[in-house]
């Protein structure tokens, strides 16, 4: 079975594939102090049995924790082939940006998984710590994209500079037009990420020049935006695993 671990500032993602076919997915918080061996032990408690696992396909953008996972690799699962997106990885992505070198793994990967699954000319949009936008031609080309704060991170800035204000749970409110300040706050994010979301979209196409086959959602907190945004078509909450499945089966077979 294939191990592929999804690395972001907030969350680890685990997927666990046998074959095309995602058996299991865990989650977990990103913390950059976890050491080699606290990664062993949480990945050897959530998975039933590592005996099973014969390949591992990772994507990170946290540079200390990537380092630790090499460490964990090394040294429980030395005998495992594997795989790191990074630089020189063979993805089949071509990068059409100034600096191909600073794109975020997970947005090639993102990229790759988008274009077999979808098609293209495709966007995915990923809500996570940032939200990012990322564009993808009809050859399957990385074309650039925006990145803009995420929900979370919107919200928690605001509640340590505002005196009045706190953070919320981010559900949708009652009404957009909110009655207290809970609901004013949840309007805001819920709505007016949306709103963030498809203005962006609508632009990207005009750019573009040609509609899009699909805008995809996916990361963390797509599921609360979703539903509220008029140009998102697909969610798929799983799309980074597949996409490191990918990369697997190019590089390793």
């Amino acid at each position: 079975m294939l191990l592929c671990i999804d690395v972001g500032n907030t969350n680890i993602v685990l997927g666990l594939f046998d074959g095309d076919k995602l058996v299991e997915s865990f989650r977990i918080a990103t913390d950059a102090r976890t050491t080699a061996d606290e990664f062993a032990l949480k990945f050897h408690g959530l998975l039933d049995d590592t005996s099973k696992i014969d390949g591992v396909s990772i994507c990170a953008t946290v540079p200390a924790v990537l380092r630790e996972l090499r460490t964990m690799l090394q040294r429980y699962f030395a005998d495992i082939p594997h795989v790191v997106v990074e630089p020189g990885t063979k993805t089949g992505v071509p990068v059409l940006t100034d600096n191909p070198k600073e794109v975020g793994a997970d947005r090639i990967v993102n990229t790759l998984a988008a274009f077999a699954i979808y098609g293209g000319p495709s966007i995915v949009v990923d809500f996570g710590t940032s939200t990012n936008l990322d564009v993808i031609s009809s050859k399957g080309e990385f074309l650039g994209g925006a990145l803009a704060p995420g929900v979370e991170i919107s919200i928690e800035a605001l509640a340590s500079r505002a005196a009045q204000l706190r953070k919320v749970e981010l559900v949708k409110p009652k009404n957009v037009i909110g009655k207290n300040t809970v609901e004013a706050l949840q309007s805001g994010a819920i709505y007016g990420f949306a709103g963030q979301v498809d203005g962006l979209v609508d632009r990207i196409i005009a750019e573009l020049g040609e509609p899009v086959k699909a805008v995809i959602a996916t990361g963390g907190l797509a599921s609360i935006v979703v539903s509220e945004s008029n140009t998102i078509t697909d969610h798929d909450p799983d799309l980074t695993l597949h996409g490191l499945r990918m990369v697997f089966e190019r590089n390793l077979g």
